[in-house]
């Protein structure tokens, strides 16, 4: 039996990682689904585990033979995206994939895959928030942090189009909320 698609998206800061991290240890029976990208791994990350590691002509011809659910050019050459076999790879073993995409991403994902699919935007309880939560992680510039809320404005404007929407003021309460809600979708 095929299993279901369950999508997260977020602005930087949400928690939706960290809300992500303890619904894999939850016994779903979700499979992260893992992304393509054209930058040169880092680390020690590797091909087919932290992501698909492709030359950017490699990205482009697979986005001109429609091998991709969604993509996103970030910087010139720098794609990343997700690749439909990656997906169906997940699906056809009955696991459930699991994502964490930008909202157009999730937007688009959630729109290919229809009832079979459940999007969840997780938003902070508001800007200042979230502000406080990004200089807390004590990781990006002032800039950065700055930039971050600006995006993050922008997305919480797609936040209607997502099945769920959940704000994550509470961390435990919104792991708990997230929970039912997929286990709700899953038992569908």
């Amino acid at each position: 039996m095929a299993g279901k698609v369950i999508i997260f998206s977020a602005p930087s800061g949400s928690g939706k990682s960290t809300i992500i991290n303890y619904l894999l240890q939850q016994n779903l029976d979700l499979e992260f689904s893992i992304s393509a990208t054209s930058r040169e791994p880092r680390g020690s990350e590797q091909h087919g585990v932290e992501y698909y590691f492709l030359t950017p002509d490699e990205f482009r011809s697979r986005i001109a033979n429609d091998h991709f659910l969604e993509y996103e050019e970030v910087y010139t050459d720098k794609f990343y995206g997700t690749l439909k076999s990656e997906v169906e790879r997940i699906l056809q073993t009955g696991h459930n994939a699991l994502f964490d995409v930008d909202v157009v991403g999730g937007c688009n994902i959630k729109q290919y895959y229809g009832k079979q699919a459940l999007s969840i935007f997780i938003q902070p309880p508001g800007i200042e928030e979230l502000r406080k939560r990004l200089i807390g992680r004590g990781t990006d510039s002032a800039e950065v942090i700055e930039s971050r809320i600006a995006k993050a404005e922008f997305e919480l404007g797609f936040a209607a189009k997502f099945d769920i929407v959940i704000t994550n003021d509470k961390l435990e309460t919104a792991q708990q909320e997230t929970l039912q809600q997929i286990k709700k979708f899953l038992a569908e």
